[in-house]
């Protein structure tokens, strides 16, 4: 965390200083909104907040709820997410309070016996140590509450607008704010009245029923199972062994559970089998009371008794898998004659089952993936031809989850008989922990992600995919860290320069340097992105540039650090020394992440995915790759 640069600060460090439309904001809903969300779920919110780090933009989340979200549907946090979480500033604090899950076990019917169940088998978590972050288990509502305090320490200074619940849009296409938003008030003295806002950009993260969705004309397309699940938060006292270890039940009786321990100590979370739906149920079994529930899970857990003491929550579902054919309001027939006003996120463009946790997940990443691209558009910095690679880049990763959830839930409900080994499941889960942990995404070429024409250079940074962090060792102080866990969700594209083997001092006195000849093209060229940065910002303000050298820090001259590398900030144009880096002797990073050692340069998108790998000599490259990027009006006005 940095601060001070702009003066002296006595009070907590994450409180951002108020800029832009932070300063003097209304409290009540303005007429007119640069991007308009409707709904505060994971996907809304997480836009929302990283919106709120643009200072110029006048963001506004509404939500037809009264207040903030008491207790939320989703509990399961994938690495991914969590490394997410590092860069919005609380991976820390949610956790110390999140339960962890590092192993699973698997309880099936005793051979001697079906009536009964035994622990089968046990697999860890993370037996291939996919991230340094771990699995967590944390209320959905916690989640929420802290991007609401992310937005609320920005310097546009956000905060959901409650009670405003969307009733329609229109996408007039003419003016400055094309899209027409009608709401009506749900709570105070308004309720019922109807409000209008207009907006540049609309989206919609109001869920699997989403009026936003219906109202671009996308429906949600695709299959149910037929199965029936009723899923319960609940405070009990039990005989079962297993009650703080995430499980996998199956019973001699066909039924099955889920059991996830939450956070806290003593919370738990059961997903129980209800079997098979009728086709022509026509949604009662949605009506099975929570005694029901209960008994079902007795059922299933014997020989050992569940004695429920209080429920926190409980629900019952079907198994769904939709998906809709298009993530914003262009229709076919219209791409390439316009870009998109409206979008769609999360549970609103795909749904599918609970129980791989990845609904809230990939949820998080749609609104990550558009948030900075809109901030970006309307700040000038990008063309608007930017925004069509959402519903192009998210819609393939809705497919890819739908597909794998069908294959985890299927297996879910089987009986034991009907499994091919009885290792099927657990098997299954080892194998493919990597996808749920959200690791398996990988972005297809595109003005956004280069191609593999350098990929060798960099083996362990696979274009398309996130950002895999390493240990390194910051010069300027010698402090160890993770490489990944300096890049703040503040808009800014990354540029890693992996030195060659001279050191720092070699281009001072002359010797060659490709990292010193890249220093001083990036700095001064006119086709480096770098001139794109506004008059009067700080250098580093869209690029964030940082150089790791192949030595020990301590055969690293700071003062030969070439100055790019070493930008003056902030109003006193102070030196940031901690864009500087070494290998860690304990764990190479040039060895961990297959990096040539001659030098590569490793472009890295603001949602944390790698966008390109190229040769440190390949300057006229990665200018060309920024030309496409970036707006021909350089920094235009909001």
């Amino acid at each position: 965390m940095q601060f001070h640069h702009h003066g002296y600060v006595s009070g907590d460090p994450r409180v951002q200083p108020a800029a832009g439309v932070g300063i003097n904001r209304p409290t009540e809903l303005p007429d007119e909104v640069d991007v308009l969300i409707v709904g505060t779920g994971p996907a809304g919110m997480l836009a929302a907040a990283q919106l709120s780090q643009f200072p110029d933009i006048t963001t506004r989340i509404v939500e037809r709820r009264a207040g903030r979200l008491p207790i939320g549907q989703a509990d399961g946090i994938q690495a991914r997410s969590v490394e997410t979480f590092q860069a919005f500033g609380f991976a820390e604090r949610i956790i110390a309070e999140a339960y962890h899950i590092t192993e699973m076990a698997f309880w099936k019917p005793d051979p001697a016996d079906h009536s009964r169940i035994i622990r089968g088998a046990r697999a860890v978590d993370d037996e291939m140590g996919i991230s340094e972050f771990p699995h967590l288990i944390v209320n959905q509502a916690r989640v929420l509450d802290y991007f609401a305090e992310f937005m609320a320490n920005a310097p546009t200074r956000m905060a959901p607008d409650y009670g405003f619940e969307f009733r329609s849009l229109e996408v007039t296409g003419e003016g400055e704010y094309p899209v027409t938003v009608t709401l009506a008030h749900t709570a105070g003295p308004k309720e019922g009245q109807e409000k209008v806002v207009r907006a540049k950009y609309v989206i919609g993260a109001d869920g699997a029923r989403s009026k936003v969705r219906d109202a671009i004309g996308c429906t949600l397309a695709g299959d149910a199972a037929n199965h029936a699940w009723g899923v319960m938060d609940v405070l009990a006292v039990t005989d079962f062994p297993d009650i703080r270890t995430k499980c996998a039940i199956q019973s001699g009786s066909g039924g099955s559970i889920l059991h996830i321990p939450r956070e806290g100590g003593f919370l738990f979370r059961m997903y129980v089998d209800l079997g098979e739906v009728d086709p022509n149920d026509k949604g009662a079994v949605r009506n099975t009371s929570i005694e029901e529930i209960i008994r079902k899970a007795n059922e299933i857990l014997h020989p050992y008794t569940l004695d429920v003491r209080d429920v926190a929550w409980h629900s019952v579902y079907e198994v769904g898998h939709r998906l809709t054919d298009r993530f914003d309001d262009v229709l076919p027939d219209q791409r390439g004659t316009r870009t998109p006003r409206v979008f769609i996120t999360g549970d609103a463009c795909h749904t599918h089952s609970a129980k791989a946790g990845q609904g809230m997940n990939v949820s998080m990443q749609d609104g990550f993936n558009l948030a900075w691209k809109l901030g970006h558009v309307l700040e000038g910095r990008s063309p608007e031809s930017l925004l069509t690679t959402y519903s192009d880049e998210r819609q393939v990763i809705a497919k890819n989850l739908i597909d794998f959830d069908k294959e985890w839930s299927t297996m879910m409900a089987k009986k034991p008989e009907e499994f091919e080994s009885p290792s099927e499941l657990e098997d299954f889960y080892v194998s493919t922990a990597e996808f749920p942990a959200g690791f398996m995404t990988q972005y297809t070429p595109s003005m956004l992600t280069g191609g593999a024409e350098h990929q060798d250079l960099a083996a362990g940074f696979p274009i398309g995919k996130r950002f895999k962090s390493a240990p390194v060792v910051r010069v300027c102080d010698t402090n160890p860290m993770q490489l990944g866990h300096h890049a703040t969700a503040d808009g800014r594209w990354r540029i890693y320069v992996f030195a060659d083997a001279a050191a720092p001092a070699a281009g001072q006195e002359g010797a060659p340097s490709p990292v010193a000849d890249f220093a001083e093209w990036i700095a001064k060229a006119p086709d480096s992105p770098l001139a794109a940065t506004p008059s009067g910002a700080d250098l580093d303000a869209w690029f964030d540039v940082k150089v790791i050298y192949q030595q020990p820090h301590t055969d690293i001259d700071i003062n030969a650090v070439p100055a790019v590398f070493k930008p003056q900030v902030g109003p006193f144009q102070l030196t940031d020394y901690e864009k500087v880096y070494a290998t860690d002797p304990k764990a190479d990073i040039f060895e961990l992440r297959g990096l040539d050692r001659g030098g590569v340069i490793v472009v890295v998108r603001p949602d944390q995915y790698v966008a390109n790998v190229l040769p440190l000599t390949a300057t006229a490259e990665l200018g060309a790759f920024f030309a496409a990027l970036l707006s021909t009006g350089r920094a235009a006005a909001v």
